[in-house]
């Protein structure tokens, strides 16, 4: 069975940084396409960073020079390291797995893709100004 198992949420203030982890097991990382996700209160869940099994990186524009995915794949274990927080980075952020590639070209563009089989329970991040 699958889990995985998000750590190291808080609340700090605002230019402050914060290292989530998201602990595996029943899969191997390096054989996946690993994700963050973010979603605050009656937002839509959007997607921050990708990190597929080649090493390829892929980030949100509003997080892009801030926010470092990066897993380790003895300990099976991802990491979103967060620097330079903002108010809007609050929300509750989810971890997520699925084999295959981290997203798709369509016309010239590359698309990260957002279906995961799956789903960590999330861990609150909150940011004061």
């Amino acid at each position: 069975q699958v889990q995985l198992v998000e750590t190291g949420g808080g609340s700090v203030h605002a230019g402050g940084s914060l290292r989530l982890s998201c602990a595996a097991s029943g899969i191997t990382y390096r054989s996946y396409c690993m994700a963050w996700f973010r979603q605050a209160p009656g937002k839509e869940r959007e997607a921050v960073a990708h990190l597929g099994s080649s090493g390829r990186t892929t980030y949100a524009d509003s997080v892009k020079g801030r926010f470092t995915i990066s897993r380790d794949n003895a300990e099976n274990t991802l990491y979103l390291q967060m620097n330079s927080l903002k108010p809007e980075d609050t929300a509750m952020y989810y971890c997520a797995a699925d084999l295959g590639a981290c997203g798709y070209y369509s016309d010239g563009v590359w698309r990260p893709r957002r279906d995961f089989s799956y789903w960590g329970q999330g861990t609150q991040v909150t940011v004061s100004s």
